[in-house]
């Protein structure tokens, strides 16, 4: 595997002094809004630069690492931009313990002319870059570790089978996890599903890099007016998964999937395979936010094996 990670630090104090010498100081600390997971600063420092910090309970540092990592392998295909990441780390605090991640300080900017376009056409070169630097011993679909999708654990065991990883990796967990939502009948149609869903999804023709968790949310224009991404869950799949999610709460502008469509063609049916991929979106809200989404997750079952 080919990945390098940032540095992890056992305090934050510890990585400022060891990124920007003895001397640097925090000046101002700016609470910032955005996210429902952790909170978020901008950090000032006493030589004027600006960072960009996530911060959870210290037992959560494991969410930072799983992101940076994501980060890190969207950067490795040099297809599109990312957040800088500066480091991860852990401190005790005065009071609490708590994990962090640094990343450059992005300003939010006016989207150029053919954003939509660009950026879709970036994505699809990502979704086309080389997946094998992600895997350490083998394996087509996966990552080269588990990571999180919103504040809910993600498999990402190695497979050679893209239907088997999406079985075993992505609906059987969430499934499991929602189970008491389910009466019996449910649960006949549910095994039914997970059983014959070779007849449902297809083998890609490539592995893909996915972001994971792509929102319009999860997308941000910098300053210079380009997409990129941010708040990655990532892993190697198929690339339907990613531009299903898309379409799943307002989707993207209809010249954003022209343009995907026209830099990397889609195999034939995509649009009868694609709910069966927000599925696994949709459960995860589901065991996130509670039975708002049982009514959109049977719906789904039953649009396959009702």
């Amino acid at each position: 595997m080919n990945i390098k990670l940032p540095p992890n630090y056992n305090s934050l104090a510890e990585a400022l002094v060891s990124l920007y010498g003895n001397s640097v100081a925090i000046a101002e600390t700016d609470r910032l809004h955005g996210g429902d997971i952790n909170k978020a600063y901008g950090l000032t420092l006493n030589n004027g630069k600006k960072i960009f910090m996530k911060a959870n309970a210290k037992q959560n540092a494991s969410f930072f690492t799983a992101e940076a990592a994501g980060l890190t392998a969207i950067a490795k295909t040099g297809a599109i931009d990312t957040p800088d990441i500066i480091c991860t780390g852990t401190d005790d605090g005065e009071d609490v313990g708590y994990s962090f991640l640094l990343l450059k300080f992005i300003k939010g900017g006016k989207q150029q002319k053919n954003y939509w376009q660009e950026f879709a056409q970036k994505l699809a070169a990502m979704h086309k870059a080389d997946t094998s630097v992600f895997f350490e011993n083998g394996g087509k679909f996966g990552f080269f570790q588990d990571n999180y999708i919103g504040a809910r654990p993600q498999k990402n065991t190695p497979a050679d089978s893209w239907v088997s990883f999406f079985r075993d990796n992505r609906l059987a967990p969430q499934f499991k996890a929602a189970d008491a939502y389910f009466d019996t009948n449910d649960r006949k149609l549910v095994t039914k599903l997970l059983d014959h869903l070779e007849e449902f999804l297809i083998e890609p023709k490539k592995p893909s890099l996915l972001h994971g968790d792509l929102w319009s949310g999860n997308v941000m224009c910098g300053l210079d007016g380009h997409a990129m991404l941010i708040d990655p869950a990532c892993y190697v799949g198929h690339a339907e998964a990613d531009l299903a999610m898309t379409e799943l709460f307002g989707g993207f502008p209809p010249e954003f999937y022209e343009a995907y469509r026209e830099a990397n063609p889609l195999q034939p049916g995509y649009e009868n395979r694609r709910d069966l991929y927000n599925l696994y979106q949709l459960l995860n809200h589901l065991n996130l936010f509670g039975p708002t989404y049982l009514g959109p997750v049977k719906s789904i079952i039953a649009e396959y094996v009702g």
